[in-house]
């Protein structure tokens, strides 16, 4: 099927399930898992239908495909030079791959996070003690574990400025204060960061 102008391979796998599931593969294949009985009219039927949020999942994909092409530090591209070991020297950084570049990145933002976390830490009162961890995710940004008294944030944040750090430090602090997103959690969240809104667009992608 055509996506922006581009001509996408779509890809049917039948299971033992009772609805239609659609995403977009690493690969940038349309995936289609369906159960067994699905005839083909069906998907196409319901390929058509959900063409604009395909659409919307393909330019995900083609979002990220650009940026995996790139080693992206703090929301600047660094140049990068190919060597056996990997190290960050002014604008420039070393690594044996660009992937390999990008997981280093990945593995060393713990430092920064934890000098953010700092600048706002204060702002916040009466809140527990709490362990401050990274990891990397896919589908969150940042987790508040109310019960463990942990925060979490996802390690891909360090391809991104520093404002998009700080957004989601803030948004996790502010959940001590309020565990759901009610429209009080978000006036504590535009206290500390009033530009919370345009960070979130740009989150989003």
């Amino acid at each position: 099927m055509e996506l922006l102008g581009q001509e996408v391979n779509v890809i049917i796998q039948k299971k033992r399930m009772k609805n239609i599931i659609f995403k977009i593969d690493d690969d940038g294949n349309v995936l289609v898992t369906c159960p067994y009985l699905t005839l083909g009219f069906e998907i196409n039927m319901l390929l058509k239908k959900n063409k604009k949020a395909l659409e919307k999942m393909y330019q995900k994909y083609l979002n990220s495909k650009e940026k995996s092409s790139k080693v992206l530090y703090l929301g600047k591209e660094l140049n990068y030079i190919q060597y056996n070991k990997c190290f960050i020297d002014g604008d420039t950084i070393y690594a044996p791959s660009i992937e390999k570049a990008n997981l280093y990145l990945e593995k060393i933002s713990i430092n920064i996070f934890e000098e953010r976390l700092k600048l706002y830490i204060d702002e916040f009162n009466n809140i527990p003690k709490f362990t401050f961890k990274v990891r990397k995710m896919k589908t969150r940004w940042g987790v508040n574990n109310f019960s463990s008294k942990s925060i979490t944030l996802n390690t891909l944040l360090i391809h991104y400025r520093y404002e998009c750090i700080d957004y989601v430090i803030v948004h996790e602090l502010s959940h001590f204060y309020h565990h759901d997103h009610s429209s009080n959690f978000w006036k504590e969240v535009e206290k500390h960061y009033p530009n919370y809104k345009a960070i979130r667009k740009e989150l989003r992608y």
